[in-house]
This record gives structure tokens, C-alpha cells and sequence, in this order.
């Protein structure tokens, strides 16, 4: 038997064990979720009737009330973004296995660490430290979003050309310059339009931070909720998956002419 044909056994063996294995833990997890036949056919009458509660929706105090919450969200989102992208530039740099190989490795074991965080966690953290407030959302916001940037902009760093580094140090240039001349100028296009695309999963972060007191819509979205004021939640929920949706399409298509050049 030849030995290609023995890599071949080995293949279709290897991918029906896999196959088992995912298989198995999906009927697992079902089980674990309590998720049934019958309760699945009944979420469709469920669901109708929940939406029932919210129509019609407020929308006076959608724009009395929450368009202010919206816009603290925007800007805890926005100021988050900046964090991220401040902190997670010189760590992307140095974060790359082809220009600094003896860091890289810290640089994206610090960079997973601080992505295992979920925003809402880091919320809970700062709150009691600086306070009920926007600025805890912002840097939680701002801390997770350093660990994002650092990994995508690492991984944008190691698939460059390394033409132009290798002519700037044959020149006589420094590690430096050749990050400034040589680095810079093709990376940032790409890390800026991961920016955008962080600034718009931090849109929707920051609208859950405030159910913890960290600032935002997610504050006035609890309290309608909690005294049960559906048509006020309705409202609150329409204009914000609304901003939501026009940002994510403006946000879009500045990163689409960024990439573009």
C-alpha cells in the first residue's frame, strides 16, 4: 500500500473523529441550554406576543430622554476608540514577530489577557474606583479595545513588504526611521480602518455599559424595563439600533475608501 494512500485513510480518519467530536458537543450543549422541540415551536407565539407589550413605542420620550443617552454612548464609544488606538499603535510595532522578535511574544500575551476582559467586567471594575459615570465606560471601553487593535494591527504589521525597511537600514537609517518611513506608511491605511470598525462594536458595548453605571443608554434602557414601561423601552431600543445602523454604514464606507486608497 502506498504511502499516499495510507495519508489518505489517515485524513478521512482524523476528519470523521472530528466530525464526531462536533457533533457530540453540539447535542451536549443543547442539553445543556434545556433546548427542546416543543419549547422551540412555541418561540415563535412567544415572541409575538412579548413584542406586543412595546407597540406603540414613545418615541416623544425617545427624543425627550434618550437621544441625549445615545449621544453619551457615542462619545464613550468615541473616547474608548482613541484609548485603543493610542496605547495599541507602539504595541502593534511591537507586538510584530518580523521587526522585534524577542517582544512580540509578550507584547500579544499582555495584548490576550487584556481581550479576555469583556468590557461589561471592566465596567464593573472601574465603577467603584472612579465612580457611576461615563468615564468608567470609557475606559473600559478603552482598555479592551487596546487588546483588539494590538492584535489586528500586529497581524497587518507582520504581512507587510520589507522592501522598503531593508532600503532605509541599507541607507544608513535607524530602527526608528524605518519604522517612521518605511513601516507607517503601509500600515496605516489597514490599522486605521480597523479603528473604525473597533468604533463601531464599541457603539454597541456602550449601550449595555450603562445597566452596570457606567454612562449611556443602557441606564435608561434598565429603567424603563425595570417599571415595566415597554412602549419607553420600545423607543429607547428603535432609536438606538437606528444611530447604530447609520453609523455602521458611514463608518463602513469611510474604511471601504481608506482600504481602497
Amino acid at each position: 500500500m502506498s504511502q499516499t494512500t495510507l495519508q489518505g485513510r489517515n485524513r478521512v480518519g482524523g476528519a470523521t473523529w472530528a466530525t464526531f467530536i462536533i457533533a457530540a458537543l453540539f447535542f451536549w450543549s443543547m442539553w445543556a441550554i434545556g433546548f427542546s422541540p416543543d419549547r422551540l415551536g412555541k418561540l415563535p407565539a412567544q415572541m409575538v406576543e412579548v413584542l406586543g407589550f412595546f407597540w406603540p413605542a414613545d418615541m416623544a420620550y425617545g427624543w425627550d430622554r434618550v437621544m441625549p443617552a445615545i449621544a453619551e454612548s457615542i462619545q464613550i464609544a468615541w473616547i474608548g476608540t482613541i484609548i485603543g488606538a493610542l496605547f495599541s499603535l507602539p504595541l502593534a510595532l511591537l507586538g510584530a514577530r518580523t521587526l522585534f522578535p524577542k517582544l512580540a511574544r509578550g507584547v500579544k500575551l499582555i495584548s490576550a489577557i487584556t481581550r479576555a476582559f469583556p468590557e461589561i467586567l471592566l465596567a464593573i471594575y472601574f465603577v467603584p474606583i472612579v465612580g457611576l459615570g461615563p468615564f468608567g465606560g470609557a475606559l473600559a471601553i478603552g482598555i479592551s479595545s487596546i487588546g483588539m487593535l494590538t492584535k489586528l494591527g500586529a497581524e497587518v504589521v507582520d504581512s507587510l513588504d520589507h522592501g522598503p525597511i531593508e532600503a532605509v537600514e541599507a541607507a544608513g537609517g535607524s530602527r526608528i526611521l524605518a519604522l517612521r518611513f518605511a513601516v507607517l506608511p503601509q500600515v496605516l491605511p489597514e490599522i486605521i480602518a480597523h479603528w473604525l470598525f473597533r468604533f463601531e462594536l464599541n457603539i454597541r458595548a456602550s449601550a449595555v455599559l450603562g445597566v452596570v453605571g457606567a454612562g449611556g443608554v443602557g441606564g435608561v434602557l434598565l429603567n424603563t424595563l425595570r417599571y415595566r414601561h415597554f412602549d419607553k423601552a420600545a423607543a429607547v431600543l428603535v432609536l438606538t439600533i437606528l444611530i447604530v445602523l447609520v453609523i455602521d454604514m458611514v463608518s463602513g464606507e469611510i474604511r471601504r475608501r481608506i482600504i481602497r486608497g
